[in-house]
């Protein structure tokens, strides 16, 4: 239960926020909402988008300076950015926010939440960086920068428990988002997709990196299902128009009968639109379990990171797909490398496209995941920080 923080002293609360990317715009605009039916006086500020811009932050700099893809594009841009960042960091020291929250892009956000941190500011991280995965000595650093971690993955709770960072859970802006039941004939319908043909989506990652390496093996495995199951059709669900140019080259004469469908910016209708899924590691396939769609992941790190994460023992986790990481279990079928390719990936796809693929359990599984993470995300976060600023207010009350 939150504690009321009292701004009879202070004023306003004054709230600097910064997110990197759209997707933490869109997780800002959430937590900035539900912090003003908390404190409806708050004042926010900081690097925002258009959607937190629209619910009242005043942008000192744009989400989109920050949104840089491709390690060729963050080279060509590193002295902006850190340029700006220093900047950012003289503007917070100046203005003396009664919070800091980074919205994810944790290589921005913890370098200002550590110099906040030092000056006396009270600094949130709003979705934790993946140092469960690997390179957990990564840990320390959060611990210095930070005074509460939110999480949006439960199990991240206890990694940062037994690293003495404070933390808590607070659910999966995804599951609330997402029905609990989605309609497969209301998302064809929309795309314009035939009702009683089998759909195969494929979701080959939201970086040029990603596309680069798993589109040509996805679009074969698509062919391969096609020649075992006639008018198969493909659907490929891309972010933007520069990944479906990098997916284009990638995919060259790799050709389907009948040919894929590129849908670009609809990745969520694709999924529910589809009889199963074939996508790279990370959101995406947490959103196919929440559409409770069957699904294969995959992926395909560089040689040299593979390498690394297994002479040095890096990689720390059994699975890496979020569905197994939530379920504890082996839920879908993961691939990994050499694995990833059409005699791998296509039999484990096929099983879910005949009849007696129904008889696994990973719908159930799949509901109970969507159970789990939906707590309203954003009204988590914003008592969790409110919760924060209170017990430091009563800590240095005389």
């Amino acid at each position: 239960m939150t504690t009321a923080y009292d701004t009879r002293s202070a004023g306003p609360l004054r709230v600097a926020i910064a997110a990197g990317e759209a997707s933490g715009d869109t997780l800002g605009a959430g937590l900035i909402e539900a912090l003003r039916k908390l404190s409806p006086q708050a004042q926010f500020f900081g690097i925002a988008g258009p959607g937190m811009i629209s619910a009242g932050c005043e942008p000192w700099y744009r989400t989109e300076e920050l949104s840089v893809m491709g390690l060729a594009e963050i080279l060509r841009h590193l002295p902006r950015l850190l340029k700006l960042r220093r900047q950012f960091i003289k503007r917070l020291q100046a203005a003396r926010p009664d919070v800091f929250i980074g919205i994810d892009s944790p290589d921005f956000n913890l370098p200002v939440e550590a110099a906040l941190k030092k000056s006396g500011v009270p600094t949130v991280q709003y979705v934790s960086p993946q140092v469960w995965a690997w390179r957990q000595s990564r840990v320390a650093g959060i611990r210095d920068a930070t005074d509460l971690v939110l999480c949006v993955l439960p199990f991240e709770v206890e990694f940062y428990r037994t690293h003495d960072v404070n933390s808590v859970f607070v659910g999966h802006p995804l599951a609330d988002e997402v029905p609990v039941e989605v309609d497969a004939g209301d998302a064809r319908q929309s795309l314009g997709l035939p009702a009683a043909t089998a759909i195969l989506a494929v979701l080959p990652g939201s970086r040029s990196t990603e596309v680069s390496r798993l589109a040509r093996p996805f679009l074969e495995t698509g062919k391969w299902l096609q020649q075992r199951h006639p008018g198969l059709q493909v659907v490929v669900a891309l972010v933007n128009d520069a990944i479906r140019d990098r997916y284009l080259q990638a995919t060259n004469g790799v050709e389907l009968d009948p040919p894929p469908r590129l849908v670009v910016g609809r990745a969520r209708e694709v999924i529910a639109a589809a009889d199963v899924v074939l996508t790279a590691s990370g959101t995406a396939s947490l959103e196919a379990a929440l559409l409770k769609r069957p699904m294969v992941v995959a992926y395909i790190i560089s040689r040299l990171t593979h390498r690394l994460l297994r002479v040095l023992g890096l990689n720390k986790l059994e699975y890496f797909s979020l569905p197994n990481l939530l379920a504890g279990r082996e839920l879908v079928p993961e691939y990994l490398q050499r694995q990833v390719c059409p005699t791998e990936l296509g039999p484990a796809l096929e099983r879910y496209l005949n009849p007696q693929g129904e008889h696994e359990n990973w719908r159930d599984a799949f509901t109970a995941i969507h159970q789990q993470l939906r707590r309203n995300a954003s009204d988590g976060a914003a008592r969790a920080v409110l919760d924060l600023l209170s017990e430091r207010q009563t800590n240095t009350r005389p």
